[in-house]
C-alpha cells in the first residue's frame, strides 16, 4: 500500500507561499495550519516565503490579500516516479543463498 495518493485530484502539491511581511505570513500559517517544508526565507524584494504542501482544493484558503501562492511542483507525482524506480524483492539475498535444512553451527 502506497502513502502517495493515486488520484490526481488528491495529489499533494508543493506550493511557494510568499507574503508581504512576516506578520502576514505568520497569520496565514496560524489560520490555515498547512504542512510546511523548511523554514521561511526572505526573497530579494524583501517579501518572506515558505514552501507549503497541500492539495489543490486547499489553495483558495491560502490565497488572501498580501499573499502570493505559486505552484512549484506535484510532490505526489514525484513520489510515484521515485517509487517506480525501486525494484521488488531482496537484492542482497540471491535465491540460491537462502539457508535450508538443519546444520551445525561451526565456530571460528
Amino acid at each position: 500500500m502506497s502513502a502517495v495518493p493515486n488520484s490526481p485530484h488528491d495529489d499533494i502539491l508543493r506550493l511557494r507561499v510568499t507574503a508581504k511581511d512576516p506578520e502576514t505570513l505568520r497569520a496565514l500559517l496560524h489560520d490555515t495550519r498547512p504542512d510546511v517544508g523548511g523554514r521561511p526565507h526572505v526573497e530579494e524584494d524583501g517579501r518572506i516565503g515558505i514552501d507549503v504542501y497541500a492539495t489543490a482544493d486547499r489553495i483558495p484558503a491560502l490565497e488572501r490579500e498580501g499573499i502570493t501562492v505559486t505552484t512549484v511542483g506535484n510532490a505526489s507525482e514525484a513520489g510515484r516516479t521515485a517509487q517506480a524506480e525501486v525494484g521488488s524483492g531482496d537484492r542482497f539475498a540471491p535465491a540460491d543463498a537462502v539457508p535450508r535444512g538443519l546444520a551445525d553451527k561451526i565456530s571460528g
